[in-house]
């Protein structure tokens, strides 16, 4: 278990700071993240990694010459938010372009993709690099599908050297790319992790079996098999891999045993005379294999393998001289840069001009809000229940964090003359910036789309509403790819964003337009236990989440509800 914290919600940011205050010599703290403190030439391309916290080294410990410009730390196991990654982003620009780089997962798909937008919007060009080397997750034919895993680690130093090198943005994307077409993880488990504060493990392998095809962010595997010697663990390891060797492959790859917490090195050792006989009795030749600690899962007892097929573009970039806090290769002496970058104090909130009566309606949305902070404190243990299922069981507490946060925001937007567009929009950056995670990056973009939509003039009737329901489920849908069917919130937002429109445009009151929409959403809720997951972490334990509801469309559902009771309150 994780015994060592303070404050079980400060755990990340504690380490965070505990981390950078060790490595000062290679990394400056920054707000959610590191920046490098080395020296970087101006016009460099910029690398920027990131993820949810508890798998260090990964991301922080990638940060150095040769390697990451930053790192971007979201909550454990949660994506870091879209205006962390956004603002870290800028602090790690010298003016030739960025590379996000992130395991493909809902939650960092949403958020730096959004942060790809946004800094795109300020004239930045930036690149979105999404790794996919977890063949457990998803078959060859659909690698897109698949989740970043240790994979991570090696095409992020080839990104790295290829920057460090002094290339263009546009080659650095293709090298990277190109290394994560050539690169495949699988992975297995003796042991689930427990989250800190937590008084149980995200899930358990039975005594005397092994979970196969695990996840790093708690998911338990796709199959349990009886425990097995070190050797049958090896081919285990290799052989769904070998069947991945890339048409023309020399043969030359990078290998990576990894450990995912609890595993000691000697162990690992063991293992790895195995995987390396396996290895070369298939005619691979090792290039500077490591083995170790490389993307971990807190206290998880468990390791994968990753192999890298090299070319000769690829290669002299994975042995290229690297220098951070847990990766070192060749001779580089660090130099420090000046000065150290301070982040100045956040600026008090400003609003555009509203009308009275946008204020008026800020007001009642400002109610709404602070409602629904109180009234998802209340199903925290509930909808993370529900999500532990096939996820890792956070919905419940990302929620209420998030929720919390956007009510505090609109009560500072509501003080500072906020109509009801801007408060309901600075409401969901709020609530994305604390929760993280998928759940936060949606309900931002569904916060903020909706009061774009309003806008701060006119007053807020039934018309309007529906019409900014309809734009908060076309932000979430533009950015997170899901449709109905795919198990997730969308399966109860669409049905009550069309039966808004309908029963507005058919001339009913909003509150009891609302209240119809909403008992529709919970139908539609309740509906998706009988689907497979398409998309997110589920998806890989399809078989585990049939005859459970989804917690995104649930919780959906109950906010929507609870605004309904509020509207028929006055």
């Amino acid at each position: 278990m994780t015994l060592i914290y303070d404050e079980p919600e400060r755990f990340a940011q504690s380490a965070l700071e505990g981390f950078c205050d060790i490595n000062a010599h290679l990394v400056h703290p920054v707000r959610g993240g590191a920046v490098r403190a080395t020296e970087t030439p101006e016009g460099k391309v910029a690398l920027v990694i990131g993820g949810g916290s508890g798998h260090y080294p990964a991301f922080g410990g990638y940060v150095g010459i040769g390697l990451a410009d930053a790192t971007v730390a979201g909550d454990v196991f949660a994506s870091p938010s879209t205006e962390s990654v956004a603002r870290i982003c800028r602090q790690a620009h010298r003016g030739g372009g960025i590379v996000l780089g992130f395991g493909n997962y809902a939650g960092d798909v949403l958020n730096f993709g959004a942060a790809a937008t946004r800094l795109r919007g300020e004239g930045i060009d930036v690149r979105v690099l999404a790794v996919t080397d977890d063949v457990a997750s998803a078959p060859r034919e659909t690698p897109e599908l698949r989740r970043g895993v240790a994979g991570d680690v090696p095409v992020f130093k080839i990104a790295g050297a290829a920057a460090e090198a002094g290339m263009t943005l546009d080659e650095v994307e293709r090298l990277a790319r190109l290394a994560n077409a050539r690169t495949q993880s699988f992975g297995i488990a003796f042991s689930g992790c427990t989250l800190p504060g937590a008084d149980a493990p995200l899930f358990t392998v039975e005594t005397g079996s092994v979970a196969v095809g695990l996840g790093i962010h708690g998911e338990p595997g796709i199959r349990d098999e009886t425990a097995m010697s070190a050797k049958a663990l090896a081919d285990l390891l290799v052989d769904p891999l070998l069947a991945e060797r890339p048409a023309g492959a020399s043969g030359r790859v990078a290998v990576l045993l990894n450990g995912l917490g609890a595993t000691k090195y000697e162990e690992l050792f063991v293992l790895w005379t195995h995987v390396a006989r396996r290895l070369r009795d298939a005619g691979l030749t090792l290039v500077q294999p490591e083995v170790g600690e490389f993307v971990t899962s807190l206290d998880m007892a468990g390791c994968s393998l990753t192999i890298t097929w090299l070319d000769r573009e690829l290669e002299p970039l994975w042995l290229a001289p690297a220098h951070g806090a847990a990766f070192r290769r060749g001779n580089v002496e660090p130099r420090a840069a000046a000065p150290k970058p301070v982040e100045g104090n956040a600026e008090a909130l400003s609003f555009a001009a509203a009308s009275d009566a946008s204020q008026q309606d800020a007001a009642k949305a400002c109610a709404i809000v602070e409602r629904l902070a109180a009234v998802l404190a209340d199903a925290e243990e509930e909808l993370g229940r529900i999500d532990a299922v096939a996820g890792d069981g956070d919905h419940g507490q990302g929620m209420r964090r998030g929720s919390a946060a956007a009510a505090e925001g609109a009560r500072k937007a509501l003080a500072a003359g906020a109509g009801a567009g801007s408060l309901l929009a600075h409401a969901g950056d709020r609530w994305a910036d604390t929760a993280g995670g998928t759940s936060g990056a949606i309900w931002g973009l569904l916060l903020r789309g909706f009061g774009t939509a309003l806008g701060d003039d006119a007053p807020v009737d039934a018309a309007a509403a529906a019409r900014a329901a309809a734009a908060g489920r076309d932000a979430v849908t533009t950015l997170g790819r899901a449709r109905v069917g795919d198990k997730t919130l969308v399966d109860a937002l669409v049905p009550f964003v069309e039966t808004l429109d309908a029963e507005v445009k058919g001339g009913a009151r909003l509150r009891d337009a609302w209240s119809r929409a909403a008992e529709a959403a919970t139908r539609a809720a309740d509906e998706t236990t009988r689907l497979t997951p398409r998309l997110g972490r589920a998806r890989p334990l399809a078989a585990k989440s049939i005859g459970h509801p989804d917690a995104g469309a649930v919780s959906l559902a109950l906010c929507a509800r609870t605004v309904g009771e509020v509207l028929k309150a006055g």
